[in-house]
């Protein structure tokens, strides 16, 4: 087990997980349909079994590229730990788990699920296609407010598809500066990443912009929705740390890519989920 939570890097889940209860207590909290831990935990299961799928089948797919890179030739695959097959075969139980938990979740959900599937997967092949590949990354997690909202409501709503936007640009624009590590890399080996492709300084730039909208997106549904002061309270920390993660990273030095990466967006998401649960709790017992 400490393998494979190895292998799919388990810790990341902090990304898109927090966004994934937003959505879903926002449904709770603004529709008529109540709180169910059964619903809640099949919403947990998709979450987690959708990103297994993903992260495993990437590492598979990439093994040989994996190889190859220095920063990346410790991996579980290309170091021997998991062998291809295993990985495989642990991308396929994982894709059945979440279509299988889809199921008893609605029908909405359980159409949409192949859909949610291929997003995520596909990802893994856009390297090799399309620069884009950050965007589909993002495509991929920002599903997860809009999919825990489907599975309380089992419909569409304005306010969760503008928290899907924000982590969609949030989390490409950070996969961005993630990517400069490896491009000259990417360049040699002609993949397609938008730092190979337009150099570390742009690069910067393009992510930048994707976290102007990333905060744009995440102030919109206050206008959609009623919000109390610590909602702003999460939206006020969530922008500070998306400019404190371009104040440590330039392009002559990345040595602190990682913690712009995993330690600032890990924190912005907890942070932001945090202060949308007190706003909830909030309005529910004095208002």
């Amino acid at each position: 087990m400490k393998k494979y939570m190895s292998l799919v890097l388990f810790a990341h889940s902090v990304f898109a997980l927090p966004f994934a209860i937003i959505g879903f207590f926002l449904a709770v909290n603004t529709t008529d349909y109540q709180f169910e831990w059964k619903l809640f935990v099949l919403m947990l299961l998709c979450m987690v079994s959708a990103r297994n799928a993903a992260m495993a089948f990437n590492r598979y797919l990439d093994r040989d590229i994996d190889a190859l890179n220095p920063r990346t030739a410790v991996r579980d695959i290309p170091a021997g730990k998991i062998s291809p097959a295993n990985a495989l075969v642990f991308t396929i139980i994982n894709c059945v788990v979440f279509m299988t938990a889809t199921y008893f979740i609605n029908p909405m959900c359980l159409a949409l699920s192949p859909v949610a599937l291929f997003v995520v997967l596909f990802y893994s092949y856009m390297k090799r296609i399309s620069p884009l590949c950050h965007l589909v990354l993002g495509l991929g997690l920002g599903l997860a407010p809009l999919g825990a909202y489907l599975a309380v409501t089992g419909s569409f709503s304005i306010v969760p598809v503008f928290l899907g936007l924000s982590v969609l640009t949030w989390v490409s624009g950070f996969d961005i500066i993630y990517a400069l590590q490896d491009e000259a890399f990417d360049r040699a080996n002609g993949l397609n990443s938008i730092p190979a492709n337009f150099g570390a300084r742009k690069a910067l730039r393009i992510s930048e912009a994707l976290h102007v909208f990333s905060f744009v997106f995440v102030i919109l549904p206050a206008f959609f929705t009623e919000v109390g002061l610590f909602y702003y309270f999460g939206v006020m920390f969530y922008g500070l740390l998306l400019v404190y993660q371009h104040r440590i990273v330039n392009p002559t030095d990345l040595s602190r890519v990682n913690r712009a990466f995993m330690t600032t967006n890990g924190v912005a998401s907890v942070i932001f989920a945090f202060f949308f649960l007190m706003d909830v709790v909030f309005q529910h017992w004095f208002f």
